[in-house]
């Protein structure tokens, strides 16, 4: 049974490469980040992310093997949806070539679900588990009862929180990208200052929003004069608070509404170290919290490599044909 897979990632406006052993690990990743080439816009022009995936990922390649000591792989995973259709095509061209180059199956990989098991490279993953899934474009609550499995318990209905702190960063005139700009500002800040919502609590259920929490952020910022540093700070701190709060929260309705014992946190935003300290002070007596490591938080390929690794056995031919999926649900797998 093949064993050793090649997890290609490229969703966005990142560029990652990896290998990864059933049985023994990781056994090397490379990761590019096109930071520096969206910055003069502040945000991902798609056009651009595409460009330089098509340069990248050979380079990688290259790079890949000379660190692993590995000149093939016996299943290729590529990351087939959701994200930037541009970006995901030249993922999957790349991961196509290869496959069929080396005649072994090609594996799609959902990349929500590579998010949720990126805990996996850190050890053990008891399911079933509640999953709080944050990132730039999700805020999801999703009950994970086997790997496979998932209903969606909770979304956003409108800003995501990690697009909430991107928007919230801009409006401070922060450099892209955003959010981690914006926590490092919060670090400095008096979070009781400014009295900001905590968007939905006030009712049942377990969708998110944040839109509202934005415009009340902004109302706040324009009242501050440009030179008062700290204010700004304070209102970074109280903002960063509101969005953890809420995120909190809702997950402790999930694990009380499911009672799971087992938490996972995943995607971009769980990074954040108030969130993760937060989570795990308010829910130790629910659940055991599970992370990623900071490195697999934002988009990886280990998670791809890994989450390939696991679908192989299902595997039963090359699916050359695998196409990109801008938009894929999570419940269709």
């Amino acid at each position: 049974m093949a064993e050793l897979v090649l997890g290609v990632e490229s969703s966005c406006d990142e560029t990652g490469l990896a290998l990864y052993e059933k049985g023994v690990g990781l056994r090397g990743e490379v990761l590019f980040s096109q930071t520096e080439i969206h910055a003069p816009f502040g945000g991902v022009v798609p056009e651009l992310a595409a460009r330089d995936h098509v340069r990248r990922l050979p380079l990688l390649w290259r790079e890949l093997q000379k660190r692993s000591g590995l000149a093939r792989a016996d299943a290729v995973a590529v990351t087939s949806g959701p994200g930037l259709i541009g970006a995901l095509l030249v993922g999957v061209s790349f991961a196509r070539a290869l496959a069929y180059a080396w005649q072994v199956p090609l594996l799609p990989v959902h990349h929500l679900e590579g998010h949720l098991l990126a805990p996996l490279l850190e050890g053990e993953l008891p399911l079933p588990a509640v999953a709080l899934l944050v990132s730039g474009g999700h805020s999801q609550l999703i009950a994970m009862r086997a790997l496979g499995q998932y209903e969606l318990l909770g979304d956003t209905l409108d800003d995501a929180a990690g697009e909430a702190f991107d928007k919230a960063a801009k409006i401070l005139g922060l450099p892209y990208p955003g959010g981690p700009a914006l926590a490092a500002l919060a670090e400095r800040g008096d979070a009781s200052r400014f009295a900001l919502p905590r968007p939905m609590l006030d009712r049942p259920g377990l969708d998110f929003s944040f839109s509202g929490l934005k415009t009340a952020f902004r109302l706040q910022a324009e009242r501050l004069a440009v030179e008062d540093r700290q204010g700004r700070a304070d209102l970074a701190a109280s903002f960063q608070q509101a969005i953890v709060d809420t995120l909190v929260e809702k997950t402790r309705r999930a694990l009380r509404q499911t009672g799971f014992g087992q938490l996972i946190v995943a995607g971009g935003v769980s990074a954040n170290r108030l969130l993760r300290t937060s989570l795990q002070a308010a829910l130790a007596p629910l659940a055991q919290v599970h992370f990623p490591s900071i490195r697999h938080s934002t988009d990886n390929a280990a998670m791809i490599a890994l989450a390939g690794s696991i679908h192989l056995e299902k595997a039963k031919a090359a699916l050359y044909p695998l196409k990109a999926r801008a938009r894929w649900p999570l419940e269709e797998l």
